[in-house]
């Protein structure tokens, strides 16, 4: 008779009982497999009553008291102990890891290029990898404030044209400002949270040097003098890059400061130290030194404007969002009154506007060339009719600046739209406000439909300039693996009845690193070798290198970095587990490369790993691969063992 299932705090209480109850249990730990347990008195624990638990799937009693109870589901119920007996599960390992749930909130989905075979990470793929990590996790408050601030940037560009009743309609533009105001206003503070978080700082210091360039404190008749030029500061000078730099400068000082400064008064002097060097120098260095670029801009943009034409359109098109980066677009306000105040419209605006517009295109182009990447495609679903409104942020830092390419060729349809304003002349907007389709009520003189015009070009250029030059090389032949590995035509198949690989339910599993491949029956870890967790094998590498064990989607990165979770399209669950008992080292040897939601192949290296500290730790070096849930296999095949090279075909599943 089957057993019948329980639930999460019904298991959670069973494992307690059968422990010797919790009086029994001293800690509660877990890794991506198994609930650890501490106990006192092993002579009390029923490992059979264990064992016969449902949702048990081995017990191993040494040291430790383990329970195997797989990926996915083992934190839920070490969680679910924990609120039943407040046992800690100590600081190394959120209680938050590796939920289903919480795994796709925070997909990002930093769109981080795959690693190719003894590739190493670039200082500026690192750069990118940084900044999707701290933008992917606010893109949904991005396109919720982003589609909340379109609808108010309509209502009030058609108010400002006379085209709405502002008596009436500026009551309801208010309250949709203050909804959107608490992401748009206060983005540098989440901003600096984020980063903290990514650069191993403290969260709530990042969000204080955030707000830093706010400047929230100064007294606007006796402001801070930029040193550079003796203006006064502006609030935001440095922009959201400024403040990414600051933020990493702090993590850097914080992990010093934490070695030197003994722990009875670390508390107190770190952080204020923290705040007292990285705010001074981002008030007197990092935000005057970006005010003296943006003063310095000044000609130079003066001069292109003199210029006129499709010239001037290209270049201001082009260089408009690096610069709302580097907060360096202030600089043009003043250009924009004057302007209007001498001919009644700015014809600058709509040229700037297109640099939205080349986003827009380059996201659709990802769209059409990419499909098959699930996670990017959703994510370009939600800020495509944001980006269409002229709010960018959610297209900028979730799906084109990530990928680098993509935003090159984006700011490449940005210009080529602003050449098309340049070019027609006489396109003004009578107002400062947002741009995108939300811009056209203030277009001057009815010149709305040549507005129109360069924002189709700035579509169609960024759309062609990423569909040719932007798509990242890497995505592509993930996306090509992905759908090329399992689709083979039918007569194909029926002439190769045969050959493995012909068959649309067959997944190959790849060697992951160079040394030797081993059946899982030789592992030095009992659960792996008795196959509590699955099938599979194990590698035995030369060096550090770690590939993907097959094609599919990363599902799961445990936070000490030793075991990382892969879905394959035909819906194998596959784990990749770096070493034996490595849970312990807490990631010190542990250099992951792949984030969740990414999509690999056997190419893609997702780890380095530092097999000397394995070795002094008295670590196994086992590179374990297996499928985790094997009732969704119907066949597996030999494996292939000995010497192998990482991204060698080894076994066949189906």
């Amino acid at each position: 008779m089957a057993k019948e299932a329980l639930s999460v705090e019904e298991l959670a209480a069973k494992i307690f009982a059968a422990s010797g109850g919790m009086d029994n249990v001293e800690s509660v730990n877990h890794c991506m497999t198994r609930v650890r347990m501490t106990v006192r008195d092993h002579d009390k624990v029923d490992q059979q009553g264990l064992k016969d638990i449902p949702g048990v799937m081995g017990v191993v009693n040494d040291e430790q008291l383990q329970v195997i109870i797989g990926p996915g589901k083992v934190n839920k119920v070490a969680n679910a102990m924990v609120a039943q007996a407040g046992v800690d599960l100590g600081q190394e390992i959120p209680q938050s890891t590796l939920s289903g749930k919480d795994a796709l909130s925070a997909k990002t989905a930093e769109m981080k290029a795959a690693q190719k075979a003894k590739q190493k990470q670039s200082p500026f793929k690192s750069l990118l990898k940084d900044i999707s990590n701290i933008f992917v996790p606010m893109i949904p408050a991005f396109v919720g404030a982003g589609l909340v601030a379109g609808i108010a940037s309509v209502l009030t560009n058609l108010i400002t044209a006379g085209r709405l009743d502002g008596d009436t309609w500026n009551y309801y533009v208010m309250i949709l400002n203050i909804l959107k105001n608490g992401m748009f206003t206060y983005l540098a503070i989440f901003t600096g949270v984020n980063a903290a978080q990514v650069f191993k700082a403290n969260p709530t210091l990042g969000g204080v040097i955030g707000s830093v360039i706010l400047l929230s404190g100064m007294n606007p008749d006796a402001p801070i003098q930029n040193l550079f030029t003796g203006e006064a500061l502006v609030a935001n000078q440095g922009g959201i890059l400024g403040v990414i730099f600051a933020v990493w400068l702090l993590a850097k000082l914080e992990a010093v400061l934490h070695k030197v400064i003994p722990e009875a008064i670390d508390i107190i002097v770190t952080p204020t130290l923290c705040l007292l060097i990285i705010g001074l120098a981002e008030i007197f260095l990092i935000m005057p030194l970006a005010g003296a670029i943006s003063d310095s801009l000044v000609g130079s943009i003066n001069w292109v404007l003199n210029v006129g034409g499709a010239f001037s359109g290209f270049v201001l098109g082009a260089a408009f969002l690096p610069m709302v980066m580097f907060g360096l677009h202030q600089i043009l306000t003043p250009i924009h009154i004057q302007m209007i105040e001498a001919t009644g419209s700015t014809q600058l605006l709509p040229i700037l506007a297109m640099a939205g517009a080349g986003q827009v295109g380059a996201a659709l182009a990802l769209w059409v060339r990419l499909r098959k990447d699930k996670e990017l495609t959703e994510m370009i679903k939600g800020a495509l009719p944001v980006g269409i409104l002229g709010i960018g942020e959610p297209l900028i830092y979730g799906v084109t600046l990530p990928l680098g390419r993509p935003f090159i060729t984006a700011c490449i349809g940005g210009g080529i739209g602003g050449a098309v304003i340049g070019a027609l002349s006489n396109i003004g907007a009578t107002a400062i406000g947002p741009s995108g389709m939300a811009l056209i009520p203030l277009i001057a003189n009815g010149h709305w439909l040549g507005y129109i015009f360069g924002l189709l070009a700035g579509y169609a250029g960024g759309f062609v300039a990423t569909y040719f030059f932007g798509i990242p090389k890497d995505r592509l032949a993930a996306v090509k693996e992905a759908g090329t590995e399992t689709v083979v035509p039918q007569a194909t198949a029926a002439e190769n009845t045969n050959e493995q690989s012909v068959q649309d339910t067959t997944t190959t599993f790849y060697a992951v690193a160079n040394g030797q491949t081993k059946a899982l029956t030789e592992s030095s870890d009992p659960v792996f070798r008795q196959k509590m967790m699955g099938d599979g094998y194990f590698v035995l590498p030369e060096n550090g290198g770690v590939y993907a064990p097959v094609s599919g989607t990363v599902t799961a990165v445990f936070p000490t970095k030793h075991a990382i979770g892969f879905t394959t399209s035909s819906g194998l669950e596959v784990l990749l587990h770096m070493g034996v008992d490595t849970v312990e080292l807490k990631g010190m040897p542990f250099d992951v490369f792949v984030e969740v939601g990414q999509e690999v192949t056997s190419d893609t290296q997702v780890a380095q790993v530092d097999l000397a500290q394995l070795k002094a730790h008295q670590k196994a070096a086992e590179m374990l691969v297996l499928v985790t849930n094997m009732d969704a296999v119907s066949t597996l095949g030999t494996l292939k063992t000995g010497q192998t090279n990482a991204g060698e075909m080894v076994l066949n599943v189906k």
